[in-house]
């Protein structure tokens, strides 16, 4: 393994709260990338020196080295910078499907998004900037709140405001130049997603995809009577499940996915290098509330 990132699923794994636990005794970290050293006599798919990321979930890449079945991987371009493949098979690829699978956004169209600093929240912005979406980004308010916004703004973000800002009849102002969102991503839950919800089209759609504030999505009546607002939810690692037959379906995104970072147009998030034998302070950091940083464990 060449390097590894600490995502909040595999905290939720070592707490044993997550959808899917590795039988114990196991190996934290469900994604990276590393390189191959040697092959067994019938693997046809891959030899000594290519990259390689996981398929699934579950891998164990919190080490130095492996010894895994040919299915359990998938291989990556060499072209490609480590951290970028690193933080490849999680986060952009569930920012991909979110943005292709739920509306059919055109250029022009408009998104709105909670946790706009996290992995896939830094994905979309640059995805949907690729594509000529307009990204209306939402993060909680702090004190270096200024330094994160001009942070996203470079990424590609068209606007980036405070949950607070979306109670303020101020909201109005930013549709003068761009349409209300046709889709929502929900990686927060509580209050925080009901003023999101408020700004939804009709007959938009909104995805959750996480619960960092661990309370309930909220959804007032009328949104579903009067506006017919559809409520969806997506999991990268069912996705991969119903799709394991769709090889096709699975090397188109990733081959999307490598030539916006050939192309400069989707980067790794910002990153914290950090050796394996500082794994400690990796787990403590990526705990920390107002991470804008993801710990890469250097392996």
């Amino acid at each position: 393994m060449l390097a590894a990132p600490v995502n909040p699923a595999d905290i939720n794994m070592i707490q044993g709260t997550y959808a899917i636990l590795s039988p114990l005794p196991a190996v934290g970290g469900n994604e990276g990338v590393g390189e191959v050293l040697e092959v067994g006599r019938r693997v046809a798919a891959l030899k000594p020196g290519d990259r390689v990321i996981p398929a699934g979930t579950g891998l164990g890449t919190w080490r130095t080295q492996g010894v895994f079945p040919e299915e359990t991987l998938l291989k990556v371009p060499n072209d490609i910078p480590v951290l970028c493949a690193a933080t490849l098979s999680v986060n952009p690829c569930t920012a991909y499907r979110m943005l292709a699978d739920f509306e059919t956004l055109a250029p022009g169209d408009s998104i709105i998004q909670n946790a706009a600093n996290s992995g896939v929240g830094q994905a979309v912005i640059q995805i949907a900037k690729a594509s000529g979406i307009k990204t209306i980004n939402v993060v909680r308010d702090r004190p270096d709140l200024s330094k994160l916004v001009e942070r996203l703004m470079a990424l590609g973000a068209d606007h980036v405001i405070t949950e607070e800002m979306l109670r303020k009849p101020e909201m109005k102002d930013i549709f003068k130049s761009i349409p209300k969102p046709r889709l929502a991503l929900n990686c927060v839950g509580g209050k925080s997603t009901t003023e999101m919800l408020r700004h939804l089209q009709p007959k938009g759609t909104m995805v959750t995809y996480g619960g960092m504030a661990k309370q309930p999505v909220m959804v007032p009546v009328s949104a579903f009577i009067f506006r017919d607002v559809r409520l969806r939810g997506f999991w990268m690692t069912q996705w991969r499940k119903d799709h394991a037959q769709d090889q096709e379906g699975l090397a188109s995104m990733m081959d999307a996915l490598c030539q916006l970072i050939r192309r400069g147009q989707l980067t790794a998030p910002a990153c914290t290098e950090v050796p394996l034998q500082d794994y400690r302070a990796a787990l403590e950091a990526a705990m920390e509330p107002f991470t804008s940083s993801k710990q890469i464990l250097l392996l």
